[in-house]
């Protein structure tokens, strides 16, 4: 495989390092004056590149800068034009369908219709039920929609026992947060585990580690075999008796394949653990796939052993983003999900989720877009986007240079062996395309949604790509874009680096203050 020429302070033998080896090395090597120095200037260069592309309003003599409160507010109609401005300069790009996911829909009358149900319920708040009751309905019937989609009459019918439950949560993070969170609790109350851990493929969702390091699981990653699928033979041996839940994804968001649920939902029922169905990306899909007539390998509560699922609604359920829906195979097991607090002078206090006030405007636009949409509308979504996603594929498979990774429906996922896929990257981002850049292996996915089902886009798509190719195979490689940066970032073993680079991007995204100038007078003084 071609990879990509990262620039390091470190020789390539260094770089070449296994990864065990790095980790031990690192926090000696970055102490060399040298090292020291020549990473600083990396990171300078890597800012100056993140701050071009994060904040192209910067200097912008139409677009004013707000780092405090004006004096006196500004008028309604000079606020909605600044808005109005960002929107029409940003729209481009989402609506004529060069993004991988992010708006999922985009139609602006669906917009239009989302807007206006969220608007007459903007003011309503999930917390307080007694003023606001259709916050509750909302919620409960958000849930029942859902589940339903996720087998769960089948599997009530299978098991007497099942009553499928569940929230809505604020997206598919919160979900997956919640649900480690209940495995972590019920397995601390029910077993006496108290140095809990789980395991879960390479390919599964970075949340899974969030809810680690926020509620202190262990997570166990394994390597997937050859197909970008779990490996059931590899997780079976990382789990000890500490083990609390196993993990799959339906699809993965890397490689956009379906994890064997079956197996590896056996294999937790054997332990009498939690397995968990990260289905935040295909669960508005995956049904409408198999009513299709689309190879859809098992994965809802149709499954014994799954005991717990993540679906966003706002993903391929075409609500505003900020909703998903975390469903149980028990309210039993849901409690362990509840907050109490019972001894607080301000009173009696219980949530379910990690948000106490929520909007209710959400919850309204989720519910209307569910009832909007209905069985019909989903099933029709899913065959265009399926349909779409197809062409795409043979169309990405016609070009010599490019692979697909896996056996994917509508998430696809490709590389090569013959070019930069980094630097193909940054030449269809040229173009206009925002795409997903992987690693391990270095790739590129885009994830089909409805905005690329329009006329025309998927030939563009294509035309741009094989151009993209052509282009890096006839000019020679640049530091400029962020092919350099991905490219470090995978092939680097020293994994602190990659770290400090990720919280330098955030860093970027929300500056910290400037200092004042001298001149300034200090606000905080009086005279």
């Amino acid at each position: 495989m071609t990879e990509p020429s990262p620039s390091t302070p470190f020789p390539k033998a260094v770089t070449r390092l296994p990864r065990w080896l790095a980790r031990w090395m690192e926090p000696w090597l970055r102490k060399l004056p040298a090292v020291r120095r020549e990473l600083e200037a990396q990171f300078r260069q890597v800012a100056e590149t993140l701050r071009q592309t994060l904040h192209p309003y910067e200097g912008d003599p139409a677009m004013p800068a707000f780092s405090r409160l004006p004096p006196q507010g500004l008028p309604e109609e000079r606020v909605l034009a600044l808005l109005e401005d960002l929107a029409r300069r940003e729209a481009p790009r989402w609506q004529e369908g060069y993004a991988s996911g992010a708006v999922y829909h985009g139609d602006p009358a669906w917009v239009r219709f989302l807007n206006r149900a969220y608007g007459l319920h903007s003011q309503s708040n999930p917390l307080h039920p007694d003023l606001w009751p259709s916050a509750a309905k909302f919620e409960e019937e958000i849930v029942a929609m859902v589940a339903r989609m996720a087998g769960a009459e089948a599997a009530i019918r299978q098991d007497p026992q099942a009553r499928i439950c569940g929230n809505v949560t604020s997206g598919g993070t919160e979900s997956i947060l919640m649900a480690v969170k209940t495995y972590r609790d019920w397995a601390r109350a029910t077993r006496g585990i108290t140095q809990p851990e789980m395991v879960l493929p390479e390919s599964a969702h970075p949340a899974f580690d969030k809810a680690a390091h926020y509620f202190g699981v262990r997570a166990m990653r394994v390597p997937v075999g050859p197909d970008y699928r779990a490996d059931v033979d590899a997780m079976r041996r990382a789990m000890t008796p500490n083990t609390i839940l196993l993990v799959g994804s339906a699809p993965g968001f890397p490689h956009g394949v379906i994890d064997p649920i079956p197996q590896l939902a056996a294999l937790a029922r054997e332990r009498g653990i939690g397995f968990h169905t990260d289905a935040c990306l295909g669960g508005f899909i995956l049904p409408w796939a198999e009513d299709l007539g689309y190879p859809v390998p098992p994965w809802d509560f149709r499954v014994p052993g799954v005991t717990s699922i993540s679906i966003d609604t706002h993903k391929y359920g075409y609500a505003p983003k900020g909703t998903s829906v975390v469903l149980y195979r028990s309210p039993e097991l849901r409690r362990y999900q509840y907050f109490t607090a019972t001894d607080w002078p301000g009173g009696l206090y219980a949530s379910a989720t990690i948000a106490g006030s929520r909007s209710g405007g959400l919850l309204a636009a989720a519910w209307a877009a569910l009832v909007r949409m209905g069985e019909a509308g989903y099933r029709e979504a899913a065959r265009r986007i399926l349909e779409t996603a197809q062409a795409l594929r043979q169309g990405i498979e016609a070009i010599p240079e490019l692979r697909v990774l896996g056996d994917p429906l509508w998430v696809i996922a490709f590389a090569s062996d013959q070019v930069d896929i980094y630097r193909v990257l940054d030449a269809m981002s040229r173009r206009g395309w925002s795409l997903n850049g992987l690693q391990r292996p270095p790739a590129i996915h885009i994830a089909v949604t409805l905005r690329h089902t329009l006329p025309g886009v998927t030939e563009r798509f294509l035309r741009d790509l094989k151009d993209a190719v052509d282009e890096v195979k006839t000019r020679p490689p640049s530091e400029e874009g962020l092919a350099p940066i991905y490219g470090m970032a995978d092939s680097l073993p020293f994994r602190g680096i990659v770290d400090d680079m990720l919280r330098l991007y955030l860093d970027v995204l929300v500056p910290p203050l400037p200092r004042p100038d001298a001149s300034e007078a200090d606000p905080g003084k009086s005279d």
